[in-house]
Formats: structure tokens, sequence, C-alpha cells
């Protein structure tokens, strides 16, 4: 006869049936709890359906601020490139007109120019609205998830 693998010492037994028990007991709580839920709170108030739908705001809370981050952060390269790219072409144009002496227009009699400056000042402006925007995504994450485990706690009473 083969040897039993699933008997256990007597006390190691004892505690596998109270972990089962209790694993039993805490499902039945648990669908009761739902149950009583169901019957005492519209489909929307319930407090487990809440807590759920926070966990899964302030896990999405936290992509987004994530992906908002890197965006910003290739959008300022872009900014900077552009920048940086078009001063030196402005600079190279200059140098040129002035080897065949054509008269330099001054930076605020080309319109090209604060064309330029303006577009940058507005792309400036929208980074700096997104990461305050960041910022307060931020905000209101940490001041969710503080209430989180109070929420919890509520659901467990």
């Amino acid at each position: 006869m083969a040897p039993d693998h699933h008997h256990h010492h007597p006390s190691t037994d004892q505690l596998m049936n109270l972990f089962h028990k209790s694993n039993h007991d805490l499902t039945a709580i648990h669908h009761r709890l739902e149950r009583e839920f169901r019957q005492v709170y519209p489909d929307n108030a319930n407090p487990l359906k809440l807590v759920s739908r926070i966990k899964k705001v302030l896990e999405d809370v936290s992509s987004l601020k994530d992906q908002c981050q890197e965006l910003l952060v290739a959008k300022q390269d872009l900014i900077d490139q552009a920048q940086t790219t078009l001063v030196g072409n402005r600079s190279l144009i200059r140098k040129m007109q002035a080897s065949v002496s054509i008269p330099l227009t001054s930076d605020s009699e080309d319109p090209a120019y604060a064309n330029f400056n303006q577009i940058i000042d507005e792309w400036t402006k929208q980074v700096q609205s997104a990461s305050d925007c960041l910022l307060r995504m931020t905000l209101w994450a940490n001041i969710s998830s503080s209430f989180l485990p109070f929420m919890q706690g509520v659901r467990s009473m």
C-alpha cells in the first residue's frame, strides 16, 4: 500500500482544519455582507463598490500621471530642440545677410521671429499648466489614498 502523503502530524491537521474552517467562515461572512449591502444601498452607493472604484481611479490616476510626465518631458525636449535649431538658423541667416551686405532686421521688426517667440511662450505656458495639473493630480491621489484605509476599515465592519 502506498504511503499517505496527505497525513500530517495531528497538531498540523488541527491547524489546517482551523484554517479551512476560518476561510469558509470568512467567505460566508463576505457573501452575507455583500447581500446586505445590495439590499441596503442602491447600486451606485454600495461601499464595497465605491472602495473598488476608488482603488481603480487611484491606479488610473497614477498611470495617467506617469504618462503625462513622460509626455511633458518629450514636449519640453521638442520645444528646446526647436528653439535651438531656429535660433541657430536665424543666426546663420543674419551672418549670411551681413556677409552680402543685406541690411539686418531687428528682432522686433521680424514678424516670423516675433511669431516664433510667441509660440515658444505659449508652449512654455502649456507645459507649466500641464505640470500644475500633474501636481493637482498627485495631491488628489495622495489625499484619496489616505482615505482608502479608512474606507476599507468601514467596509470590514
